[in-house]
């Protein structure tokens, strides 16, 4: 039977939106099946900054809207961000070492058929809608993603 790995991204930060990517990226490459819940911040992973809306939304939706990162690219560093500089700084030392980018590790993960699930009530609290991020986000609840996780060989929590 094939394997399967879980993961949660709760994180929305650059540095561990790449350890999720790899790990995701890598058990693909050895044929095994997996799954990203995004919830709460790590749905910044999978926000389309071409598709954000202010339409229909609360002063404090907009707000969230406005404040948070826009996707991939504007993700903060977890630790030594220095208003943006450590994380340039990562991004150059690994141009240096010809690792992939973020948003090379995203698009990976996508083309290989990754299933990305989005938490709805993170994203109905936080006020976005499903056409604010990648098409291949789908929404489930927590009960959903249990049972996904349920099935899974491997669970993972970033």
């Amino acid at each position: 039977m094939k394997k399967k790995l879980n993961l949660i991204l709760f994180s929305g930060e650059y540095d561990k939106a790449i350890a999720a990517l790899i790990l995701a990226n890598s058990a693909k490459e050895i044929d095994i099946d997996v799954t990203i819940f995004f919830a709460f911040w790590g749905l910044m992973l999978v926000r389309d900054p071409e598709k954000m809306s202010l339409e229909d939304k609360t002063l404090f939706e907009k707000m969230f809207c406005v404040m948070t990162p826009k996707g991939p690219e504007d993700l903060p560093l977890s630790r030594m961000n220095f208003a943006g500089m450590g994380k340039e700084m990562l991004k150059v030392m690994m141009t240096d070492d010809d690792a992939p980018t973020l948003p090379a590790f995203l698009k990976g993960a996508r083309n290989k058929g990754v299933k990305f699930y989005g938490c709805k009530l993170s994203m109905e609290v936080m006020g976005f809608k499903k056409e604010e991020f990648i098409p291949e986000l789908e929404i489930v609840d927590a009960k959903d993603y249990l049972q996904d996780a349920l099935t899974s060989d491997v669970q993972l929590f970033i």
